[in-house]
Order: structure tokens, then C-alpha cells, then sequence
């Protein structure tokens, strides 16, 4: 697969993954648009993925108010039916047109002050991907459920048996691709939900030389009253996940 340079690296595109956010969808729009991107050119796709709150009335609304797609470009993708988080990523990815493209979850879990952090194996070191990793982080990190953390670190290490990859949070819902690669990973995503994770490692795995780097970032979990939505059965389907695009699909 070809590559850029590192130095024609320009364009970051974000993408907004939606479902019932009325909380936090204004702070977060909010924070993207302030985020320092180390001067690339910026592109923010929000994909509402069916919502049935307040979410899609408040970010109109907000766009609006500031005029923020004359300022940053701004593009706002409805989804009638919810269909789950893979399956509004692939539709952000394959609408996307930034060099770098950036996942960010829609509750603030993960900080858009991580950006330049994130950023920075892209144009220093020619990086393909970055995860950013909950678990190498010295920096806040918000502590909540054991059973979680220890079913992440399961998966991560189930994947890294089968990827050969030495990742230390697969699961972790901050990543940042080459455009050209997630866009053409894009064509072949199945997942629906979040089995979207282990799928696009399995695809990343296989490319001969791929760059991925690992940057510890803050972590500000949600608790479930406070509407997390990953449940246990979700990590019970990623092990299948992980052993369907890591042995069954090529």
C-alpha cells in the first residue's frame, strides 16, 4: 500500500459518533472546534446514529448559533434507524476525505487536549495509526469498573496473540488512521457495533509494516447511570469477533 510522506500530511478529519448524547453533544462539538490539530486543516463528520433524544435538535442548533461551517467545515450525517457505533464509523470513514482521521466518542470520555499528542507520530515518525492507551498513561484517569477493565485487558491480549501485535488497549474507543488506509479498511468493516475494535486491529494487522503507536492519554469514564453503553454481553461478542477477522476473514 502507498503512503504519504509525512511532511503532505495537511487535513485531520473527526468523526462524531451519535446516539442519545443531549448531555454532553454541545461540550463536546464545543471542545472540537477549539482542539488544537497542530495547524492541520480540520473536518468534523457527526454521524447521529438514529437518535431518539434531544441530540440532533441541539447540535443544529448549536452549528447555527456560531456559524461553524463557514469557520471549520462541519458535516452533519442523519441516521433514521440506530444501528450501532461500527456501523456509524464506517459511514463516517468512508465520508471522510481528511489525510489523518480521528475517532471521538460523543460523551468526553476521551479528551480532545489529546490531540496534538495524537497527532504527532503522524507527521514525526510517518505513523499509520495511533491508539491511545488508557493503560500506559500516567495522566487522570477515572476509576471505575473492575470487571470492565479486566474484560478489556482479556480482549486486548486475545487479540494480540492472534495479531502478534503488542497493544495494550485494543478496545480503547480513541484511534487515529492514515485516511487512505481506515478508508479502504472501511469497504470491508461488518461490525455493526462495538465489535468494530477488534475488526479494524484484525484488518490493520495484516497490512505488511504497518506503524501502529501507542500514546498514553486521560481517561474520564462514565458510569451507566450517567449513560455508558458497552455492556457485558459486548465483551462477550468481541471474543468471537476477535477470533472471526482474525482467522475466518482474510
Amino acid at each position: 500500500m502507498k503512503r504519504k510522506n509525512k511532511s503532505n500530511i495537511k487535513s485531520i478529519t473527526i468523526i462524531i459518533p451519535v446516539y442519545n448524547e443531549e448531555k454532553f453533544i454541545q461540550a463536546t462539538i464545543k471542545r472540537v472546534i477549539k482542539s488544537d490539530t497542530l495547524s492541520l486543516k480540520k473536518e468534523i463528520i457527526i454521524i447521529n446514529d438514529g437518535s431518539l433524544d434531544n441530540s440532533v435538535k441541539i447540535i443544529k442548533q448549536y452549528i447555527q448559533e456560531i456559524g461553524a461551517q463557514r469557520s471549520k467545515p462541519i458535516k452533519l450525517i442523519e441516521k433514521k434507524k440506530n444501528q450501532g457505533k461500527g456501523s456509524a464509523l464506517k459511514l463516517g470513514f468512508l465520508k471522510s476525505k481528511g489525510d489523518i482521521v480521528l475517532v471521538q466518542d460523543a460523551d468526553l470520555e476521551y479528551s480532545p487536549d489529546e490531540y496534538p499528542a495524537l497527532i504527532k507520530p503522524f507527521i514525526e515518525n510517518n505513523a499509520d495509526c495511533v491508539y491511545g492507551s488508557r493503560f500506559i498513561s500516567s495522566k487522570p484517569h477515572r476509576i471505575l469498573y473492575f470487571w470492565n477493565y479486566a474484560m478489556n485487558k482479556m480482549l486486548t491480549t486475545l487479540s494480540n496473540i492472534l495479531t502478534n501485535l503488542n497493544l495494550t488497549d485494543m478496545e480503547t474507543g480513541c484511534k487515529v488512521f492514515k485516511g487512505d488506509i481506515i478508508r479502504k479498511i472501511a469497504k470491508k468493516i461488518q461490525s455493526k457495533s462495538f465489535g468494530i475494535e477488534p475488526e479494524i486491529t484484525a484488518y490493520l494487522a495484516k497490512i505488511k509494516d504497518i506503524r501502529i503507536y501507542e500514546i498514553g492519554i486521560s481517561y474520564h469514564g462514565r458510569t451507566y447511570s450517567q449513560g455508558k453503553k458497552i455492556k457485558w454481553t459486548d465483551g462477550l461478542k468481541a471474543i468471537w469477533e476477535i477470533l472471526k477477522y482474525n482467522i475466518f476473514i482474510k
